[in-house]
């Protein structure tokens, strides 16, 4: 159980300067260029990180290569890789109270939603990743007697990952797991307002014994750092979750350079499909209202779209209204409140603006639509409810990234799916009903990568997250997770020795 003395001890924690994690070791520089960063729980700056040139990309992705050539990671035996993994994830687990109160200092999430999501879930998912390593197998083709086929299953080489600031650890672990574990070795970019957990968890890596050079960290704006990782020759993979201009513009640098394979998580403008016979609507509100609240709405999957069927439309509403109320929005360090903050000034800039524009289109502002508890130099912003709002508004159809929730009615299913359907994402979805018949035909209909039907969030590691039209490409998470850091081989050998 968290203990808000030892919260309140390692909030006041001085933060020493940070610096790129090199071939096992902190790279200081004194020339480097720094980064200050702010706390959004206060807008103070309490430490600075790297701005990571294009010559720290070389010498962080030289030294992966070298990592990945000399084969003491690649070509090891799987059992050997496992054995590291999981001592990594012990030691993020030992150390999860203080990497949990860092990343809360970086970027404002809860410390009870941070300290389950972030240190804890990352080392749940290395060791999900490490007990695989050693059960991959390779496959057999059917040919005739004289030949036989083989299909090998190897590490791509360098993979570049670059990571968003909501839940850097928790994503960082979906992508570094599968990476890791199939024998590659990696160059990671952090969001520059959320860089300090990855740091950290690089240098316990190092103490679990992970070879030199198996995994980087350089840090910096992705207008220098992470362009440099998107044009590198020598990087194979890169994976990237984040927006989508960001995505395309990766894509481009795909095209300009070695034509390295990319995937993208994009985001979503999730919908949430409540049909009438929905089981206990009370259930239906409170998840409903958790599922734009929880940290802010900051959250790839965030159901930002209530869809109801019009006769229940009006009761749902009050209900979502009672429980948006009772989130206790502020300092994301007091054990008291569930809500955090905002993770940095831009993007509280850019939830005011959107919530602007919905209101200046017609929608009507039920609840919430202003930065709140300012005094305190923090970014927050009160939890949004919009009525009255077209499926064709912006707010019904970009992705605010925050705590904004429209609601939209509908009378029949066809409508309910028209309307799902009609943003240019396909991330996530939900969907309560009653009736067997009803769930089958949305989970068919509703394009997008993950269909939730009478829960949310309730998917776990085992399965996976990938999302369809602009919500990108490839998966994170379950054994899907390998496919994008493998090669597959094929071997045809002859027996026919004649």
């Amino acid at each position: 159980m968290l203990d808000q003395t030892i919260i309140d001890e390692l909030r006041s924690k001085v933060i020493p300067d940070q610096h790129n994690f090199i071939d096992n070791q902190f790279v200081i520089d004194p020339a480097a260029k720094r980064l200050a960063v702010e706390s959004p729980i206060d807008g103070k700056v309490f430490t600075s990180i790297c701005d990571s040139s294009g010559e720290d990309v070389d010498s962080a992705v030289a030294a992966a290569r070298a990592a990945f050539n000399c084969g003491d990671w690649s070509n090891a035996a799987p059992a050997y890789r496992k054995k590291i993994l999981l001592k990594w994830a012990e030691l993020i687990e030992q150390h999860a109270v203080e990497i949990a109160v860092l990343g809360v200092r970086d970027n404002g999430t809860d410390i009870n939603t941070a300290l389950k999501g972030e240190p804890l879930g990352a080392a749940n998912t290395l060791r999900y990743y490490a007990e695989a390593c050693d059960k991959l197998y390779g496959e057999i083709a059917p040919t005739s007697d004289a030949v036989l086929g083989l299909i090998h299953r190897e590490p791509v080489g360098v993979v570049g990952l670059i990571i968003p600031w909501n839940f850097p650890l928790m994503i960082a672990a979906w992508k570094l797991g599968p990476a890791l574990a199939a024998g590659n070795c990696v160059v990671l970019k952090p969001a520059e307002s959320a860089s300090l957990t990855l740091l950290k968890i690089a240098e316990l890596a190092a103490q679990a014994g992970m070879p030199s050079g198996v995994l980087n960290v350089v840090t910096g704006l992705g207008s220098s750092c992470g362009e440099a990782i998107g044009l590198h020759m020598d990087i194979d993979v890169l994976a990237f979750t984040g927006s989508g201009p960001i995505g395309r513009r990766l894509l481009e640098y795909s095209a300009r350079s070695n034509l390295k394979r990319i995937y993208l998580e994009l985001g979503g403008k999730s919908p949430n499909i409540i049909f009438a016979d929905a089981a206990n609507l009370d259930r239906v509100a409170r998840e409903t209202a958790a599922s734009i609240f929880r940290n802010s709405g900051q959250v790839c999957v965030a159901a930002s779209r209530v869809i109801v069927e019009n006769s229940i439309k009006e009761e749902l509403t009050e209900k979502v209204l009672a429980y948006a109320r009772t989130y206790r929005i502020g300092d994301p360090l007091l054990l008291s409140n569930n809500v955090g903050a905002i993770a940095n000034s831009t993007q509280l800039q850019v939830i005011t603006d959107k919530v602007q524009q919905g209101i200046d289109q017609g929608a009507t502002l039920a609840l919430g639509g202003k930065r709140i508890l300012a005094d305190s130099g923090g970014y927050y912003f009160a939890p949004t409810i919009f009525l009255d709002v077209q499926p064709s508004m912006s707010i019904a159809t970009q992705e605010v990234f925050g705590p904004v929730l429209s609601i939209i009615g509908f009378d029949t299913m066809d409508e309910a799916i028209e309307i799902a359907n009609s943003t240019e994402y396909g991330l996530s979805s939900v969907v309560w009903t009653a009736n067997l018949a009803t769930a089958h035909t949305m989970v068919k209909a509703i394009q997008a990568g993950v269909v939730q039907v009478n829960c949310f969030s309730g998917a776990d590691i085992t399965v996976p997250l990938g999302g369809v039209k602009q919500s990108g490409n490839g998966s994170d998470k379950s054994l899907h997770g390998f496919d994008k850091y493998i090669n597959v081989k094929t071997a045809w050998i002859s027996l026919d020795a004649n």
